[in-house]
């Protein structure tokens, strides 16, 4: 995994951004949601969590996982959706390089049955984590939600092709990702780095590129899914309400009667959320929300396997 964005302070207070979403209730899951016109208007009622969760719901629908199953969720962050794979009837390991983030879905959900954590690299995987051997054709299904955009592209290729070793034959990879259009680089439209920072990212895949990357590895792609108006442009509606009502002394003091944790914010800081925001619409006419569904062929070719 690509070190130079600091993963460990990632999701966390360090970051205005995410300061306010906690205040806004996006804590117990850490991806952006999924929203559909009649439920948008509910947002400011409800917080995240209500679409954050029908993400979960989708993303987990793809992967098909059967109880008994052994389930690798890479990059798990707080361990909400490993612990629904466990409630699920699955023996789900969750893995995460934040060791904040494995603390977390430990209190939560560490001594739930069939539920495991670990701090790993999902690009690079230890021979074992969380007292499960990570050997060839071990897993049933892996996961991937709203992660490998923090791997970088040699990451993500290791990924790919690691996934595709755990896997058995006949196994599953549900990948679900921030993508771009082109591939264009992602600092040519956010040149103060705002959003690359926030995120603690370098760049993103090309969505055409990661069915190439995946047929490399030996998968075979079963369905692709574009997202992006129910997650990002979505999010993006909301995101932009938000940063104009911040704009003004008004819209702010109706926003701390909402939300009265968002009183804490200085005047520099409600001036950076605003300045993020808008650099994440910046980037907003290349970036895609992709879900890529990929299976490991039951009978493999004769030959050495994929490197």
């Amino acid at each position: 995994m690509d070190d130079s964005g600091d993963l460990a302070r990632a999701y966390s207070d360090g970051s205005v951004l995410f300061r306010v979403l906690r205040h806004l209730g996006w804590d117990s899951l850490a991806n952006i949601g999924y929203f559909t016109p009649p439920t948008l208007p509910f947002a400011a009622l409800t917080g995240p969590v209500p679409f954050q969760r029908r993400l979960v719901g989708r993303s987990l629908a793809l992967l098909d996982a059967r109880p008994g199953q052994l389930v690798l969720d890479a990059g798990c962050g707080r361990g909400d959706t490993t612990a629904r794979l466990g409630a699920a009837g699955c023996r789900a390991l969750g893995v995460d390089i934040q060791p904040a983030q494995i603390d977390q879905a430990r209190r939560r959900f560490g001594g739930r049955p069939g539920v495991r954590f670990a701090v790993a690299d999902a690009t690079a995987p230890p021979r074992q984590a969380g007292g499960i051997p990570l050997t060839d054709g071990s897993f049933d299904r892996v996961h991937c939600l709203e992660a490998a955009f923090h791997f970088g592209h040699e990451g993500r290729t290791s990924f790919l092709s690691e996934s595709f070793r755990l896997l058995r034959p006949g196994g599953r990879l549900v990948l679900v990702d921030v993508t771009s259009r082109t591939d264009q680089p992602i600092g040519t439209l956010d040149p103060n780095g705002l959003v690359r920072r926030t995120w603690r990212f370098d760049d993103i895949e090309p969505c055409e590129r990661y069915p190439l990357m995946a047929s490399a590895a030996g998968f075979t792609t079963r369905r692709i899914l574009d997202w992006t108006t129910p997650v990002l442009h979505r999010a993006a509606q909301l995101c932009a309400l938000f940063a104009a009502t911040a704009s003004t002394r008004a819209g702010r003091q109706a926003l701390c009667l909402r939300w009265p944790g968002l009183g804490t914010l200085d005047a520099q800081d409600w001036d950076e959320v605003i300045a993020v925001v808008r650099a994440h619409r910046a980037i907003g006419r290349v970036t895609r929300y992709t879900a890529y569904v990929l299976d490991k062929p039951a009978r493999l070719p004769a030959g050495p396997p994929p490197v």
